[in-house]
């Protein structure tokens, strides 16, 4: 089998964070869906998982990206290039939101506590990048046809739960694009960034403590 060259796992997961992140601006951050938000972004990440999972590993998130790495089934020359284009389609995205696809956009408010949304991210970071670890890096439950819903209901059960405390974003770039969009300040993004990546790297040590490979 031909080895999937850099450019096409890059080109994956632009694409796959793009409509992730294009998706949590416009049907989130901007409000065109309403409370059908968190169904919208599950779906868009889904089909994205299933287009490109076999692509790229169909990450769209650098907290995923370096569990993935720790975890042992992503090169480490992949995760600089990654994780630049996940941080670029997350920018890209919040900008063609708010400046191509909406007239008059405006950012849906959320009170945001430090305390709250740190734990909110953090919780729900570790779960979705536990529940990867599980579904699609594991010889356990390898080749299920079930580990893009897994994830994918794992980012709507978050996004449903915690999405007025925190966003729900549980993704760096994501928090990036939020960022572009005006839903947090530049001054707040710690609390997104900090517990995303904490929570993935203890997600690999909770699954390597449970691995029974």
């Amino acid at each position: 089998m031909t080895e999937t060259s850099t450019s096409s796992k890059l080109i994956a997961e632009f694409i796959g964070t793009f409509f992730l992140a294009l998706t949590i601006c416009t049907a989130a951050v901007h409000g065109s869906a309403g409370d059908y938000a968190p169904f919208a972004i599950a779906a868009t990440l889904m089909v994205m998982i299933y287009a490109v999972g076999h692509i790229s590993g169909a990450h769209f998130n650098p907290a995923v990206t370096v569990a993935v790495w720790l975890r042992g089934a992503c090169e480490k020359s992949d995760v600089v290039p990654y994780i630049s284009v996940q941080a670029l389609a997350g920018v890209l995205a919040a900008i063609v939101s708010q400046e191509i696809l909406l007239a008059e956009p405006s950012v849906t408010a959320i009170d945001m506590d430090a305390t709250n949304a740190l734990a909110a991210e953090f919780l729900y970071t570790f779960a979705l990048v536990y529940v990867i670890l599980n579904v699609a890096t594991s010889d356990a439950t390898q080749g299920n046809g079930y580990y893009g819903a897994a994830i994918s209901f794992v980012v709507l059960a978050g996004a449903l739960t915690v999405g007025g405390i925190s966003w729900g974003s549980f993704n760096p770039a994501v928090s990036g694009a939020l960022l572009v969009s005006g839903a947090i300040e530049l001054s707040d993004l710690w609390i997104h960034l900090v517990p995303q990546f904490l929570a993935g790297v203890l997600a690999v040590q909770a699954f390597n403590s449970s691995l029974q490979e």
